[in-house]
């Protein structure tokens, strides 16, 4: 890949609250002597990542052009590294790749996405590779209490809880769920993974999710749990998956069994707390874009707290 001599352009798809990320991106450019220039598509021009960068209007991930309008953007601004930040832009920048040999695109195969990003078909392939997940359940043969999510949905979106069959018997378009047994007494997990395009795993860093507000976690600690981390290197090793990761977990206090819940092989909103306690995610992305060799990483300090807060972006008409 050629690279600029000052520069590197990072495409951020779907990264429209992604801030902090941008910042962390330009710090690690910054690292190597490089300016890191950030590009966001999206489909409203007055996101807050405007204050990192330049926003382009695109179109949505269901869109049949959006695979050649993301080329066209990348060619257009000379693009060397491009990373999704919601579900939806994965298969998308996956997709990008065959397009794009000269842009860094640390994703894993198409195929792979499209199975993690459908709830149904990512329980069918853990239970496959013997991991362990909570029980599903077909409707005639639900347990109660039982908990209905989106095949295809994120951050928590359209979740419900049912404590009777009759109830998740009216549930609309009920093939478009995943059926689950529902465990109230549990805490969750998120692991935040780096793996080399050679398949290396590079940093694996768990943190427990103490406070969640609209599907994304505002407030979060680093700890060190070795379950979490023997599981997270058989899920990485079982679907090869690439670039950043981020697995998350329920535990179950009442039976204490760790379950696999989800895959999202894309960086999470809350992998901030884990490159602040010391893993070096960004410095990997910007570090194997450019062909520099990379070094494991488990001197994270856990115990790291992260705690959001709100800050607006205001626009004004031109």
């Amino acid at each position: 890949m050629q690279r600029k001599k000052n520069k590197i352009t990072v495409l951020m798809l779907g990264g429209a609250r992604r801030v902090s990320m941008a910042e962390l991106l330009k710090r690690s450019g910054e690292r190597i002597g490089r300016e890191v220039e950030i590009v966001s598509y999206e489909l409203l021009e007055q996101v807050p990542i405007a204050l990192m960068g330049k926003v382009v209007v695109g179109l949505r991930w269901s869109d049949p052009k959006v695979v050649a309008d993301i080329v066209r953007v990348c060619r257009e601004y000379d693009v060397d590294i491009m990373l999704p930040f919601v579900d939806g832009a994965i298969e998308i920048a996956a997709a990008c790749r065959q397009h794009l040999p000269d842009v860094f695109i640390p994703v894993t195969d198409f195929d792979t996405a499209r199975i993690m990003f459908d709830k149904t078909e990512a329980a069918k392939a853990f239970k496959e590779a013997g991991l362990p997940i909570a029980r599903t359940y077909s409707v005639l043969n639900a347990e109660m209490p039982a908990i209905a999510k989106p095949r295809h949905g994120s951050a928590s979106r359209g979740i419900q809880i049912f404590h009777n069959i009759d109830d998740l018997m009216h549930l609309d378009n009920l093939s478009d769920y995943i059926v689950e047994e529902y465990i109230a007494n549990r805490e969750e997990y998120t692991v935040d993974c780096y793996v080399s395009q050679n398949g290396e795993i590079l940093t694996v860093v768990p943190r427990c999710r103490l406070e969640v507000m609209g599907g994304e976690v505002t407030r979060t600690i680093t700890c060190r749990n070795h379950i979490l981390d023997e599981m997270s290197r058989k899920v990485i090793e079982t679907f090869r998956l690439r670039g950043p990761v981020t697995l998350q977990y329920l535990h179950d206090l009442d039976k204490d069994r760790y379950l696999l819940m989800e895959v999202n092989p894309r960086l999470g909103g809350g992998v901030i707390c884990s490159i602040y306690a010391g893993a070096p995610i960004t410095d990997y992305i910007i570090d194997e874009a450019r062909g520099i060799e990379l070094h494991p990483c488990d001197d994270w300090a856990y115990n790291t707290l992260m705690a959001r807060y709100q800050k607006e972006a205001i626009f004004y008409e031109q």
